[in-house]
């Protein structure tokens, strides 16, 4: 409702409770031990945070979550961590998903997410499809990386068509996100980050990969049935 005055009212009570409680444990825990120490350097993190403020604390349960500028107009912010994902231009089959912390540059994880899908994988991508995000980027190697909308030369209808490729990783990401728990992470910590990143990719690939099998199981039991060897031969993919 754009209540402003009572929200800086409500927030003001608020820290005036816990200054109040941060200053009487003070008081009272001559030698607090390592978990109340812990707790009262979040707290006084809280009372000493501003609007302006770097390094917030957003959550007292996951420390680690940070603030993400979207710069959409539907969701200007996202809290937790940026997660890099790299998928196949064939298919869309995902080779890497990598968490990081900090709320780094676009640019500066490219290195680390394909060093991680050529470890995976054990190949090395030839081309490298990004957006406008990560132009300056500093990934040096055998990978050609090519920029959404970025310079102005003629180029063939191939390139163009591997150009427009690159949008099919938003509905990987967004499929990760509706149905493979990559929007909320129930694991503690940064490793937790970490893990569920990695998770939620296993958990889309197999998605994909069942229906693929279901496909083939439905391509076979239709050739058998009509018993055309050609056809069965050519559902076995021989």
């Amino acid at each position: 409702a754009s209540q402003f005055r009572r929200a800086r009212k409500a927030t003001r009570k608020l820290k005036r409770y816990l200054g109040c409680v941060v200053r009487d444990l003070r008081r009272k825990a001559v030698s607090p031990d390592a978990v109340l120490s812990e707790e009262l350097g979040k707290a006084e993190r809280l009372l000493e945070q501003r609007r302006g403020s770097r390094g917030k604390l957003y959550s007292l349960h996951a420390p680690e979550t940070e603030c993400i500028a979207k710069g959409k107009a539907h969701k200007k912010y996202e809290f937790g961590n940026k997660v890099s994902v790299v998928s196949t231009s064939r298919g869309g089959w995902i080779v890497g998903a990598r968490a990081f912390h900090g709320n780094p540059w676009d640019g500066h994880t490219l290195a680390e997410s394909l060093a991680q899908a050529e470890k995976l994988s054990g190949r090395t991508p030839e081309h490298v499809y990004v957006d406008r995000g990560y132009r300056g980027h500093c990934a040096e190697g055998l990978s050609r990386v090519h920029i959404a909308g970025a310079g102005r030369r003629k180029r063939s209808r191939w390139e163009r068509m591997w150009r427009r490729r690159r949008n099919a990783v938003e509905a990987v990401i967004s499929a990760m996100k509706r149905s493979n728990r990559l929007d909320r992470n129930y694991l503690l910590g940064r490793e937790g980050d970490r893990i569920n990143a990695i998770l939620a990719a296993c958990g889309y690939n197999l998605r994909k990969l069942l229906r693929e099998l279901v496909a083939l199981i439905l391509r076979l039991s239709w050739s058998i049935s009509h018993g055309a060897p050609g056809h069965l031969q050519a559902a076995c993919g021989y």
